[in-house]
């Protein structure tokens, strides 16, 4: 069964759990027959929920690098290269998402990327005016645009109420990376 109309998502906020939500989505879309693609921006192929996901029928995961590293950590040329790296990387999976008639469209930390500086938030925004019609996005990450929550038709904010990061605690492996 076909949808009628594809709609805009964004799930951002400093709270935990956006790519969650989003992931989440996903599943639930692949469960119903839906045919998903799924890119994750500043992270490298090796996250603990690619491993279930590549096994879930319905979901198509992108490759991206093998090594990621934070924007804070980049020079400028790593910067500059990582940028045209993600707009090329957007450019094969844009195009893959409209030849190959996919339902769901998950491009994970977009919106960070976009806000770190890797990526120009042009082409997004052109990209989502003119999207197939029946192709669900669902876009993550903390800061969005006014510009893209205008063209978004769902926007979620996930705030964070308490961390134990704030307790300088680090990140657990499977539960919060």
């Amino acid at each position: 069964m076909k949808k009628d109309i594809g709609y805009v998502h964004i799930y951002c906020g400093d709270g935990k759990g956006k790519t969650t939500t989003g992931m989440g989505l996903c599943v639930r879309a692949a469960g119903y027959g839906y045919r998903v693609l799924l890119y994750q921006f500043m992270k490298n192929n090796k996250t603990s929920e690619r491993s279930v996901l590549k096994e879930v029928p319905n979901i198509t995961l992108m490759e991206g690098l093998e090594q990621e590293k934070f924007s804070f950590q980049m020079s400028k040329e790593e910067k500059a290269e990582r940028t045209l790296f993600y707009e090329e990387q957007f450019r094969k999976i844009t195009q893959k998402a409209r030849e190959e008639d996919y339902d769901v469209l998950f491009l994970d930390e977009l919106i960070y990327t976009i806000r770190a500086g890797l990526f120009h938030e042009e082409l997004l925004l052109d990209f989502l005016k003119h999207k197939p019609e029946k192709l669900e996005v669902i876009l993550t990450g903390q800061g969005p645009s006014q510009a893209l929550i205008d063209a978004a038709d769902y926007v979620s904010e996930i705030k964070k109420i308490k961390h134990p990061f704030d307790q300088g605690l680090p990140a657990r492996k499977g539960i919060e990376s």
